[in-house]
């Protein structure tokens, strides 16, 4: 991970309402996630399911209420959406490019971000994570562009297999809705990008490979993705309680038919993929083997002749393999949203 630069930070304020969630320092910030091999059995899954600390500077407002316009110097803010689909309110934080609040009628590009199984909508403003954007705004490296992670639970971001669970449902009808109309953005597809790691890369590979008319780039950090899934049953596992968490996604045994259906290679062999940019890397030691559904996806797509960015890096399936790549991921989306060097430097020529 880039060393820490220096920055001079007016102090933020806590809006009336809001508690504020503090730095924790020293903090070791372990993402632990969907957790397979292709070779081995569901179990190891259930011991990836670790909880983690919560840190980072952000405000986080429990009302559900549209927020209002930030400060200037307002950058990160956790609330909830309303949700009908899913009978109760769903948690998200948001990240804030530098002057947000300056310019009331200035709109930007939005990137979903998407967590892994295990994990929660902080991910991003944790230790290390909300750091490192923050470094790349004070190096004048991205673009501004608001950040989102929503809570997706243990859903992968879709649709249960008994229909019960319609996480897709929430996220195309309520939740995109919500936040293109509570903050500032432009919601254009060119400035509309999806991004996640392990089970959020699934998921953001496979929402934006299931609506190319939706999102302009997509990006995944070692998906969760593999060619086929093994024939596991949940319910002969020493670990079949933990693990029944995946079953109310896939079924119980998982339905083949239904996780093809939804299985972001299988949906990359048909979908209409042209004009949209397309990231996506893995650690060439995978703790859980998924190099080679980012092998295959490259495969896949360089024989469709669909035009992508895939890099086997040397590490594992952990945050020291993320930190160091998330940056390249962001900055990818950056680019794809077609911000100029003036835009780098906060300056004019934003659309409006």
């Amino acid at each position: 991970m880039r060393g820490h630069m220096p920055r001079s930070r007016a102090s933020r304020a806590t809006p009336p309402g809001c508690r504020t969630v503090k730095r924790c320092p020293g903090e070791n910030w372990h993402i632990t996630d969907f957790s397979m091999r292709i070779t081995t059995k569901l179990s190891l899954i259930a011991a990836a399911l670790i909880a983690v600390g919560v840190c980072c500077v952000l405000t986080v407002n429990s009302s559900g209420a549209p927020p209002p316009l930030p400060s200037s110097d307002a950058r990160g803010e956790c609330l909830s959406v309303p949700s009908r689909i899913l009978g109760h309110p769903v948690p998200y934080c948001v990240i804030l490019p530098p002057g947000y609040g300056e310019d009331a009628n200035r709109r930007y590009p939005v990137l979903y971000y998407l967590h892994g199984l295990g994990d929660n909508e902080q991910m991003l403003v944790r230790s290390g994570g909300f750091n490192l954007i923050e470094e790349l705004w004070d190096g004048h490296q991205l673009g501004d562009f608001v950040i989102v992670s929503p809570a997706g639970y243990a859903s992968f971001f879709m649709n249960s297999h008994d229909g019960r669970f319609r996480y897709d449902d929430f996220f195309l009808q309520e939740f995109m809705p919500w936040i293109e109309n509570s903050y500032r953005i432009a919601a254009r597809r060119e400035w509309r990008g999806i991004g996640g790691i392990s089970m959020g890369g699934y998921g953001a590979l496979r929402m934006a490979f299931l609506h190319p008319q939706l999102f302009g780039s997509v990006s995944a950090h070692s998906a969760a993705v593999m060619e086929r899934l093994p024939a596991v049953s949940v319910n002969n596992s020493p670990e079949g309680g933990r693990l029944r968490i995946l079953g109310k996604v896939f079924g119980s045994p998982p339905d083949r038919l239904f996780w093809d259906r939804n299985n972001p290679l299988a949906i990359a062999r048909t979908a209409g993929l042209a004009g949209m940019k397309i990231y996506f890397d893995c650690g060439s030691e995978d703790d859980y083997g998924f190099e080679a559904g980012a092998q295959a996806l490259h495969n896949l797509l360089a024989s469709r002749r669909i035009g992508h960015e895939f890099h086997l890096y040397p590490g594992g399936h952990n945050w020291s393999y993320f930190a160091a790549h998330l940056p390249d991921s962001f900055r990818f989306h950056s680019a794809a949203f077609h911000l100029s060097d003036t835009q780098l430097t906060h300056g004019k020529h934003i659309p409006r």
